[in-house]
This record gives structure tokens, sequence and C-alpha cells, in this order.
């Protein structure tokens, strides 16, 4: 799972049935999406998910109520359609032309996206969200594979060089670069600093090295 500031070019998730908020508009209904998905994303950064009204993003946005209900109709509706977007505006990936290096620039991202005063707060609230919410959950499940997905290719193009062997799996070797600062944020609250970016692009390099990600496995 990759996303953060900087940058932005869009990914492509894997495709899924609509749901409420997710068909792409144009114009002022696009300003409307725009400013309602920015007032979710600051109401779920401060409140939490459990807290997540729509009447008060409507506020917050400064729109109508009648219109967030009428196009979202439910949080779980707007929080799919908030982490949709913000899969298709988080950074795109590095290619340095070695494999580590692409590991550290994406575990540096996911560190700055999870230190982020406003980011991870978010992120902290969509994964107890997906916990207990089935509908959040599928939303989180695409964000993370729109990410990885846009990180594979710095794998593919080592096991092009040689760098790591001909069957290493792709995704779950950019899955193990994010997983150890996940758990950190999650677990131990101690701060996610660049030696922790650091560890865990090296730990995931090596072990694909190794073969730990071969599809033999």
């Amino acid at each position: 799972m990759t996303a953060g500031p900087g940058s932005r070019r869009k990914t492509t998730a894997p495709q899924a049935a609509a749901v409420p908020g997710t068909v792409r508009p144009g114009g002022r209904t696009a300003r409307v999406r725009e400013a309602v998905l920015r007032a979710a994303g600051d109401a779920l950064a401060e409140c939490g998910f459990a807290h997540l009204d729509l009447a008060e993003v409507a506020r917050r946005a400064e729109v109508g109520k009648t219109t967030v209900y009428r196009r979202w109709g439910t949080v779980t509706a707007l929080l799919a359609d908030l982490l949709d977007d913000m899969a298709e505006q988080s950074e795109p990936r590095t290619e340095t032309g070695a494999l580590l290096d692409d590991l550290r620039a994406n575990a540096s991202l996911v560190r700055r996206t999870l230190t982020d005063p406003r980011q991870g707060a978010l992120f902290k609230a969509v994964i107890a969200a997906a916990t207990c919410d089935t509908r959040a959950a599928e939303a989180l499940h695409r964000f993370y594979a729109a990410r990885v997905a846009e990180w594979a290719p710095c794998v593919r193009q080592a096991v092009e060089r040689g760098e790591v062997p001909d069957d290493t799996d792709p995704e779950q070797v950019v899955r193990a670069v994010s997983a150890p600062l996940y758990y950190q944020l999650l677990t131990t609250g101690s701060p996610l600093d660049q030696a922790a970016a650091e560890r865990a692009a090296r730990a995931a390099y090596d072990a694909a090295r190794a073969g730990a990600f071969t599809t033999a496995r």
C-alpha cells in the first residue's frame, strides 16, 4: 500500500461494481465532489469513522445536505469514493534502475504518508472502519490493490535485470515493504522515521533476493 502527497498520476484499480458516488462527474458536479471528499477526509481524520456524518460533511463542504444524501446515500459509500479518489491521486512509483532504491522510494512514500498529520490520522480511521464494515473493507482492499499494482512493475523490471529470481511475485514484494510500517504505526506508537523505512525496504529486498517471494513457496 502506498499513497502520499506530491506529483499526481492516475492509477487503475481492479474492476469492481460501481457503488454510489463512484461515477466520475464533470463541471460543477466535479467541483462539488471534490469539496465533499475533502470535507469527508478532514472529518474522518478529526473524528473517526464512527462519528462521520453526511450532514456534517455537507456543512463542511458548504453544499446542500440533499446533494450529499442523493449522491452517496451512506457514509460507507462516501468512504469508498474517498479511497478510490485517494488511489487515483496518489504519487506515482519511482523507477531508479535498481530494485533496492525503488523499494526505498516506496518505503519513504509510505512513511511520509503515515506521518503526515492529516493522512496518518485518516488512514488509522479507515483501517478501523474496515475491521467492522464490509463495504469499508472492500474499499480499502481496492485502494491497496491499486497502489500495489502501481509499484509492481519495479519488481518485474528487477526480474528482467536478474536481481531477483524469475518466479518472484511482484505484489508480495511490494506488500512486504509497507507491512512493517503499518504494523509499527498501529501497534507500537513508536516514531516512523527514515531508519524504519530503510529497514523495511532492505528487509523486503534481501528476502526477495533470497527467493522468499517466489511463487513456488
